[in-house]
């Protein structure tokens, strides 16, 4: 009865995430262009996969990455080698981006850059960036100093970078912070916190995902300017065409063993990982073993289900709507319609909601979850709105993450760092699923029809969606400390030696 209830509650909150999406496209069809029948029909057979998919995904990565980043986390930190924390903690960091969905849907669709290296690059970049979060929980290093440095850096290296790269190089950054990504990330630093016995311990297993969401960034730029574009690698967003209900049917099922296939490459290194750990390591009883096995079967089931929804009827349906919206007397209808696809599909992220709470209860409820739902919503839908504005007008990125991410820097010197905390690491929570998987393709298909640079136009979509949060966090920060009309003590804030689970 549980796992039937844990399943209804999981498929609810897919359907809510998905749900929306899916009836704004059918009213821009029926309203405005002429979507072809075999691709609408695939799109809603899309749709639907897509919500069993993510929920057999989440309630895998709940029972299995969780429980091995926690486990994994404290018993390798309580072996007090530090050689062996850290070397575990890149080669873990590059094993579970690899794995990240929505870094897939992104490199499938990267023009000019091979697939498997971007993958590579990105997943190296996050493991060498858990490396760096692992010095500071050890050691307890100031989170907000840290991040000042490093994305100082990054807007260095940003001012010198390929532009083709740049756009890329900021949504790569959002999309490991994904479904597999981030619970693993951060029940691994519990895990590494929890041998701390100092006050602190707990509050310093923050900042993870925020950190390992500048290696992506970095990487990226650097492959720039070593790299040279493949111009023989196409976006895979393909369009297919069904003469019957037959064809699209075989459609999908000849899609699902290349689906298999890259889910099983992605998987198998963190199975061999944890089937390593557990005999050399970890011992965990045989109960909990099989647990974590069948959650891992459940990842692998949905996540197959999900890319399939994906490739074969979702983007492709994305990409179109954004080639017939493209016509000069509907395009600036791109931009409205992003706008309120943005507001849904942060609204329907059940992270959110539990961001939401930690905020109210952080602050005793000076700052109300409803006004930090809404100025979320209303912060990423103006950022899906500002990226399809990109798409139409050419402007670079560059006017637009340089200039957020120097007020959220310059924030963090102002508010209490616990605020600063929360807000680099929700900026993975904004950037969703269906960010990658519907409104970045769409953005794909508006730039092509115009023809746009696909890398410098469309790209950076993700990028603007994972920003804003940083900023917004903050603001109620601010709000909070206006509110009780004294300087926030940190040491004072309720729950601050608690630990905040964004993805609860």
């Amino acid at each position: 009865m549980t796992d039937l209830k844990k399943f209804l509650e999981k498929l609810k909150e897919s359907a809510k995430s998905v749900i929306p999406v899916t009836l704004t496209v059918l009213i821009v069809s029926l309203a405005f262009v002429r979507v072809p029948t075999d691709v609408m029909l695939s799109f809603l057979f899309g749709s639907a996969l897509l919500t069993v998919g993510m929920c057999l995904f989440n309630i895998g990565s709940e029972f299995s990455m969780t429980a091995i980043g926690e486990v994994m986390g404290s018993k390798l930190t309580r072996s007090k080698k530090l050689a062996l924390i850290l070397a575990v903690s890149f080669l873990l960091g590059v094993a579970i981006t690899i794995a990240e969905p929505d870094l897939q849907v992104l490199a499938r669709n990267v023009p000019d850059i091979n697939t498997t290296v971007l993958i590579i690059t990105v997943s190296v970049g996050v493991g060498v960036f858990m490396v760096v979060s692992m010095f500071r929980i050890l050691f307890g290093l100031r989170l907000n100093l840290i991040l000042l440095i490093l994305y100082a850096a990054v807007l260095l290296l940003a001012l010198f970078a390929d532009r083709s790269f740049l756009a890329v190089a900021f949504d790569s950054g959002g999309v490991t912070t994904g479904p597999i990504t981030v619970p693993f990330i951060m029940a691994f630093g519990v895990g590494i916190a929890s041998i701390r016995t100092d006050e602190k311990a707990q509050s310093d297993s923050f900042g993870l995902v925020a950190l390992c969401s500048i290696g992506p960034i970095l990487a990226v730029m650097l492959l720039g300017f070593i790299y040279k574009g493949d111009p023989e690698t196409a976006a895979a967003t393909a369009i297919s065409r069904y003469s019957d209900t037959v064809q699209l049917g075989r459609g999908y099922i000849l899609a699902l063993p290349a689906n298999i296939k890259e889910v099983l490459v992605a998987l198998l290194p963190i199975l061999a990982f944890f089937v390593v750990f557990q005999f050399a390591l970890l011992k965990l009883r045989a109960n909990r073993f099989i647990r974590i096995a069948v959650g891992l079967l459940y990842t692998s089931v949905g996540l197959t289900i999900f890319l399939t929804g994906v490739n074969v009827g979702f983007s492709p349906m994305g990409y179109m709507l954004g080639e017939l919206l493209a016509d000069e007397k509907l395009r600036l209808l791109l931009i409205p319609l992003a706008t309120v696809m943005g507001w849904f599909i942060i609204n329907a992220e059940p992270a959110v909601h539990a961001l939401n709470v930690q905020v109210e209860e952080l602050t005793a409820g000076t700052v109300s979850g409803r006004a930090m739902g809404l100025s979320l919503s209303a912060a990423v839908a103006i950022a899906t709105g500002l990226s399809m504005y990109r798409v139409i007008s050419s402007v670079s990125i560059f006017w637009f993450v340089i200039p957020g991410y120097v007020i959220a820097l310059i924030l963090t010197l102002f508010v209490p760092p616990v605020f600063s905390a929360i807000a680099f690491d929700s900026g993975g929570v904004a950037s969703g699923p269906l960010t990658a998987t519907f409104l970045l393709p769409m953005a794909m298909g508006a730039s092509c029809a115009m023809g746009g640079n696909i890398m410098t136009d469309a790209f950076g979509l993700v990028a603007m969606v994972a920003m804003m949060p940083l900023i917004t966090v903050q603001i109620m920060g601010v709000t909070y400390m206006i509110k009780t009309r004294k300087k926030v003590d940190i040491e004072s804030l309720p729950g601050d030696t608690d630990v905040i689970e964004l993805w609860g």
